[in-house]
């Protein structure tokens, strides 16, 4: 994009935010990925590697449960390290100005928080905290991991290369011997990352907030997402069916492309410090 295409595109996301403002924000996977946080979808939106852990597997497979933990004992630093980007930035900036009134992110990393913003609601859940399936009991993951860590030493020295939300592409034949703590509280045997997983729903009441959200705000602005997954689609077709403007910062295809009432394709964290700096 051409600098003179970038900053038409940067005023007329602009004029749209200061007309319908404050609008309610939908973040995806682009929004993080120049945190060191890898995306799941090309530009078609098409996987770019075998699709996560479903819910029903790992409430029902052992053998997937050792699997998952020990490639998240290798994966996960880079989640929880991550630092927010220019696009968390801006968008803290942008709430405090008034014309975002709040964000629904479909993103389990927390940065939202950590860049400032105040009004979040975390659509698919939180990956730093470990939730036991049988008496609800929260923990820190952190904390979790330690645990894991001193009863699997041997896995813990192993490299790979990181994939999303806290996943690593660590390829063994035998996950076997992968010892995972019960839960300290009750001892029930799973204890499971507090995010919605490919084939689980969004709480009720969480789905409801965010709707309440949608409702009362100018419009909906989508960010870093192909909208594939229909838990965040649905939020475009709301709007849309509302009569509300629905804008869009994504670079290629996504499931509402005939729904936006402005699409932008260019680099996220750039035209967010710029859209946010030129306030």
């Amino acid at each position: 994009m051409s600098e003179t295409a970038m900053d038409d595109s940067i005023n007329a996301l602009r004029a749209h935010l200061e007309r319908h403002g404050p609008m309610c924000v939908l973040t995806g996977a682009g929004v993080s990925t120049e945190s060191g946080i890898p995306d799941y979808r090309d530009g078609e939106g098409q996987w770019k590697r075998p699709p996560p852990m479903s819910h029903q597997a790992f409430m029902k497979s052992e053998s997937a449960r050792k699997r998952y933990w020990a490639r998240s004992l290798v994966g996960f630093s880079a989640l929880g390290t991550a630092q927010p980007g220019m696009a968390h930035e801006a968008l803290a900036r942008l709430e405090r100005e008034g014309l975002v009134q709040g964000i629904i992110t479909q993103n389990v990393d927390r940065l939202h928080q950590k860049a400032g913003s105040r009004n979040v609601i975390d659509l698919h859940g939180r990956a730093d905290v470990v939730r036991c399936m049988a008496c609800r009991w929260l923990l820190k993951r952190t904390v979790y991991h330690e645990w894991l860590a001193n009863r699997n030493p041997s896995w813990t020295a192993l490299k790979a290369e990181v994939a999303p939300d806290g996943d690593a592409d660590l390829d063994a034949d035998d996950f076997s011997d992968v010892d995972i703590p019960p839960c300290p509280r009750c001892g029930h045997a799973i204890m499971k990352p507090d995010v919605v997983y490919f084939g689980d729903n969004v709480p009720r009441d969480r789905l409801a907030r965010a709707m309440s959200w949608l409702d009362t705000s100018g419009g909906l602005w989508v960010i870093g997402s192909s909208l594939m997954v229909f838990s965040g689609f649905r939020f475009a077709r709301q709007a849309h069916r509302a009569g509300k403007p629905v804008l869009c910062l994504n670079r290629g295809h996504t499931r509402a492309d005939d729904l936006f009432t402005l699409k932008v394709e260019a680099p996220i964290g750039k035209t967010m410090a710029a859209l946010a700096g030129g306030a």
